[in-house]
């Protein structure tokens, strides 16, 4: 992340991404700055911020952390109200923030839970975290990317909606939700130069690595089904998001990117 920012392909861009603190989130943050884009690192945990946004500006880089729980307006509100008094606007907006659980269960990814006893509370807390987040952040970035004329908007959905996954309802329906969510955007938003995409991702993060060592045999048989034979990596992640950020994708929107080694493959 040395150098000089001129050249690069994000110079002169604001990024915004939120769930920065770790994982695919993290990876998405360092990438952007690497491109040369002022970045606002956005999370619920004050020292992951940190972290990330020291690791950015040791490299060489301009970054901005805030700390937010995206699970209210409120917050989501504040969190974009913040990056654009810091950095004037908001360019780039990546949706990565979701969380597991219910506040306080220390979840980090979906726990199974059968679909006829599937808890209120935690059905909200999902999509509030999730595809409200995301709409929440979206509407607030929105009139700045339209004063702009441009504006790229990256949104996560999950391999679960696809594949229905058992136990994990409200994770499904609050993913599957994200992707009509993104192209609403897309045909609603085009006309102001903003795009709206979706990534979809099986990146072994922290969480995911711990998931699959809880459970004997399970990285033996995930690998099975993924036709590179291989778990992705925060490697992955970085160049597919500054491509999604940056002027060579003014033409996609709407777009729903499989980065999944191809174990996740529908139309």
């Amino acid at each position: 992340m040395s150098g000089p920012l001129d050249g690069k392909s994000l110079a002169g861009k604001v990024a915004l991404v939120t769930g920065a603190g770790r994982g695919i989130g993290r990876a998405t943050a360092l990438a952007l700055a690497e491109a040369g884009a002022q970045t606002v690192a956005a999370s619920r945990t004050a020292t992951t911020v940190a972290a990330v946004v020291a690791e950015i500006e040791d490299a060489g880089g301009v970054a901005f952390g805030v700390t937010v729980d995206v699970g209210t307006r409120e917050g989501v509100d504040a969190m974009v109200a913040e990056a654009v008094g810091r950095f004037g606007t908001v360019d780039i907006l990546v949706n990565a923030a979701q969380s597991y659980g219910l506040p306080g269960s220390g979840e980090q990814t979906p726990v199974y839970r059968p679909l006829e006893t599937f808890p209120d509370d935690l059905w909200e807390h999902t999509f509030d975290t999730g595809l409200r987040a995301s709409l929440w952040a979206m509407q607030a970035a929105f009139p700045h990317m339209k004063a702009r004329g441009a504006g790229r908007i990256v949104n996560f959905g999950s391999g679960n909606s696809f594949l229905a996954v058992e136990g994990t309802v409200a994770y499904n329906a609050n993913k599957e939700a994200i992707l009509v969510l993104t192209r609403t955007a897309a045909r609603e938003w085009g006309q102001y130069g903003i795009t709206a995409n979706t990534v979809v991702p099986m990146i072994e993060t922290d969480a995911f690595a711990g998931f699959m060592d809880e459970r004997p045999g399970m990285r033996e048989q995930l690998l099975t089904t993924v036709p590179v034979r291989r778990i992705g990596t925060a490697d992955d992640v970085g160049p597919l998001m500054v491509f999604l950020a940056g002027p060579g994708s003014s033409y996609l929107t709407g777009g729903t990117f499989m980065l999944t080694g191809g174990a996740v493959n529908v139309p």
